[in-house]
């Protein structure tokens, strides 16, 4: 069926006065003709809302289901329903069509995930910030069909009924988060092989495996069928879904006037026809053919989590370069293809979590990003003209997804990097930065190939992985500075009295720095394993009740092994830590050191007891640390040593600790948005940061702490060895004054390139001035579009809560290099 989307009276926003914002809705770029300057306007106002639909067709499956079939079976047939009943949407205009709800915008639930009760649909429906609608009668349909099913049955309950207390204590004093407990677990990229496969030849595939199980000998053979059989019903729900868009296409196009879009709608149909049953064989299907593989994988399981489509660019080179040399393509209309997936993915924000609160919000990205640039397989440089119709698109459309990040190594043309630092002086926070010169050899040494390694790059925010050959899930975050704060209070969580640690000793007797960094490690290395214990219980839950059987089906080594994505399936199987606030831990730790144990300024009792006080009455003490300990981000070898000691040893407590799949956990030094939640579940910290404010971001310095500019701050940060990480996210920011000429961007290309030849992973920059921060908070009807770079991601500056907007106001305004 034909959802029609109705179109909501434009509201242009106005430039503000005295800074350099410069609202695009309604803008008409060379690359925007009259269909994508439509397109682009109906996603930017479409009203996210939650669809119920996908768990109705779930829970009826299920009720009458249910231990009939073997899991990996019932999973994938539950998809198969899923792809048979879901509504489809096509709609004017578009010549990209899928969507994973009803129509652009809408969102499913998985109930067998974590089931929203009544109140978080109350909740969504009327936050302030980004809201997600829904009906009283869908409320009322949920409340009385889906509720009572999947009670007690959800992956959250089957979690938080199985974990010790000790883990409990620690996770509710925000010690740590667990990614798992409210989605399916797993940053996952996709290499270029659908681009060579269709689902035809997977299916094929999967039979060989079958006809190869030995039974007499091979104890596992039973499950590997199970899972192989899976794997075709997925193959063929795919294919269905497809059909089905080529029914509609063809049903629509009977009932069309307009010779130029009947043509266009057979084109879908034929192309629909085509992919993912087999492989593409033009631009348009190579498209078309990830897109379904996308929704396919978004729809199968997918709370929120990345799915991307790796190198996109190197992908469809290949067929942009063969049809162009054939003249049956042009570089206009390539533009528009992509321009229509670009809105597409824009089409599809992250379903809503439960558990929240009528003051929470996290963000609509749903961390899709495309990696542009970087190096071929053979090491050569992936560069093409793709790669440069996609950065002009990043810049014309001004859209809050698709994320993307270009991959600047050695080889990469400086015309390259130039234009993208074109992009990224247009201040939306697109694209980010990434060096392969050094996340090559991150891979390389947690023990994949070096071909692996070059075809592998960034899945959602910084972490870097081999695409479409590894599981790398990440766990959750970890609070460094509060491990520091209980270390300081013998164990005890400050803010609740409680002890939800080991004990290490009251601080005040500590009779040396080293003393109480032991303590710390003890501290550390206990959180740590706590972590890792139920996290590696996640895993298993995952593995046995929530096979991914279609992603499973795109990922090496899945079907030669007969094992699913969750169940050590894939080539490589690595999970993060993502370790939080190393500015925050690094400062603290610095004052200490240098106030009570060195110059002796200052009792541990007396920083102790301003702590406690969150500094009331103790300024003149809280301005002495401020301006008289050496601070992480100065180039300065004093804190910038701490730092390289926490560091290492964050690597050496997380580093090569087992999981599930015969591998290894690793750490990356990656926020998100967390540090705002850690700095809120904490008190003052001895670096003057005051109670509840956010911690340090990922591994970029404290608050307003780099003094000397953001050349100092690169030399400080590749003091730390990054190859030991699998990813450091470094934000900064400058005044768009700043980037005004040519030669102003030839300077922030070589910076780029200095801090990367240094050994740095990744950089990201928000071009926006403090004016303009300010002025969106009093006046957001004239900011509608204003885009800032977050963590790892982008997000619409008034979609973002009082906290998270003062996080960004608070970061270092660079006004030179």
């Amino acid at each position: 069926m034909k959802t029609v989307h109705k179109n909501k009276k434009p509201q242009r926003p106005g430039a503000a006065q005295g800074n350099f914002y410069k609202p695009i809705l309604n803008a008409i770029g060379p690359g925007m003709n009259e269909r994508i300057q439509k397109l682009r306007k109906l996603s930017f106002e479409a009203e996210p809302s939650l669809s119920i639909e996908r768990a109705l067709i779930q829970t009826e499956f299920y009720k009458y289901n249910y231990g009939k079939y073997s899991i990996p079976v019932l999973r994938s047939l539950n998809f198969l329903e899923i792809c048979k009943q879901k509504t489809i949407y096509l709609g004017d205009g578009e010549l990209i069509v899928g969507e994973r709800g009803p129509k652009p915008k809408a969102v499913p639930t998985f109930p067998e995930l974590t089931c929203h009760s009544v109140e978080d649909f109350n909740v969504l429906n009327t936050r302030e910030m980004q809201r997600y609608t829904i009906s009283q009668q869908d409320i009322d349909i949920y409340k009385n069909e889906v509720i009572p099913y999947w009670s007690g049955k959800t992956m959250r309950e089957r979690i938080f009924s199985h974990v010790p207390k000790e883990w409990s204590s620690a996770y509710e004093a925000g010690l740590f988060t667990e990614f798992m407990e409210q989605r399916a677990p797993g940053h996952t990229a996709l290499d270029g092989k659908i681009y060579k496969c269709g689902m035809v030849d997977f299916k094929k595939r999967i039979q060989e495996e079958i006809k190869k199980l030995d039974f007499l000998n091979d104890f596992e053979a039973t499950d590997k069928k199970e899972q192989l059989d899976g794997m075709m019903i997925s193959c063929d729900a795919v294919i269905l879904f497809a059909e089905r868009h080529a029914d509609l296409a063809e049903e629509l196009s009977l009932k069309e006037s307009d010779p130029a879009r009947i043509k266009e709608l057979q084109k879908i149909a034929e192309v629909c026809r085509r992919v993912p049953a087999k492989a593409p064989r033009t631009f348009y299907e190579a498209i078309q053919m990830y897109w379904f593989v996308h929704l396919g994988t978004i729809t199968e399981l997918n709370g929120w989590d990345a799915m991307n489509p790796g190198h996109f660019d190197q992908h469809l080179a290949p067929f942009y370069e063969k049809e162009i040399a054939e003249g049956t393509l042009t570089r206009n209309e390539a533009k528009e293809l992509l321009s229509c997936f670009w809105i597409k993915v824009n089409n599809h924000p992250a379903p809503p979590k439960v558990g929240i609160t009528a003051k929470e919000s996290g963000t609509y990205n749903d961390f899709t990003n495309i990696n542009i640039g970087g190096v071929k397989q053979d090491g050569s440089d992936g560069v093409s003209e793709v790669s440069y119709i996609m950065l002009e698109i990043v810049e014309e459309l001004h859209l809050l997804q698709p994320g993307n990040s270009v991959h600047v190594s050695s080889k990469t043309p400086d015309r390259f990097l130039k234009e993208a630092c074109k992009v990224i002086r247009q201040g939306h926070g697109y694209p980010s930065i990434f060096n392969p010169d050094i996340y090559i050899p991150e891979m390389l040494r947690q023990g994949k190939s070096l071909e692996d390694a070059r075809q592998g790059g960034c899945s959602g925010c910084i972490e870097v992985g081999a695409f479409g050959k590894e599981a790398y899930i990440l766990t959750g975050y970890l609070n460094v500075p509060k491990i520091i704060e209980i270390t300081l209070n013998n164990g005890i969580n400050p803010l609740s009295g409680k002890q939800v640690s080991i004990e290490t000793g009251d601080p005040r007797n500590f009779k040396s720095y080293e003393e109480l960094y032991e303590a710390f490690k003890k501290q550390l290395n206990y959180i740590v394993n706590q972590k890792i214990l139920v996290s590696n219980y996640i895993d298993r839950m995952f593995a046995k009740y929530s096979p991914a059987t279609f992603l499973s089906v795109v990922i090496d080594d899945c079907i030669s092994k007969g094992k699913d994505y969750y169940n050590s399936g894939p080539r490589y199987n690595t999970n993060y830590i993502q370790c939080t606030g190393l500015g925050t831990v690094t400062d603290s730790l610095a004052a200490l050191k240098k106030h009570v144990f060195e110059d002796k300024t200052v009792s541990m009792d007396a920083i102790l007891n301003a702590v406690s006080k969150n500094f009331e009455g103790e300024e003149i003490l809280r301005q002495a640390i401020l301006n008289k300990t050496p601070f992480y981000g100065n180039d300065e070898n004093y804190a910038d040593a701490i730092a390289l000691q926490v560091y290492n040893d964050l690597f050496e407590v997380i580093d090569g600790k087992p999981n599930t799949k015969g591998e290894s956990f690793h750490l990356n030094m990656l926020s998100t948005t967390c540090h705002v939640y850690f700095g809120k579940v904490m008190g003052a910290t001895p670096n003057g940061r005051l109670a509840h404010k956010s911690i340090s971001d990922g591994t970029s310095p404290s608050h307003g702490a780099d003094t000397n500019g953001p050349s100092a701050v690169i030399k400080s940060l590749t003091k730390i060895d990054q190859v030991k990480s699998g990813g450091t996210l470094l934000n900064q920011r400058f005044l768009p004054s700043l980037l005004k000429r040519d030669e102003d961007l030839m300077k922030l290309s070589h910076l780029v390139r200095s801090y990367f030849a240094l050994g740095g992973h990744h950089i990201q920059f928000n071009i926006v001035d403090t004016a303009t921060l300010i002025a969106a908070q009093e006046n957001p009807e004239d900011y509608k579009d204003l885009l800032v770079r977050m963590a790892g991601y982008s997000d619409y500056f008034n979609d973002m809560n009082a906290d998270l907007q003062q996080e960004v106001i608070d970061r270092t305004e660079n006004e030179s290099f």
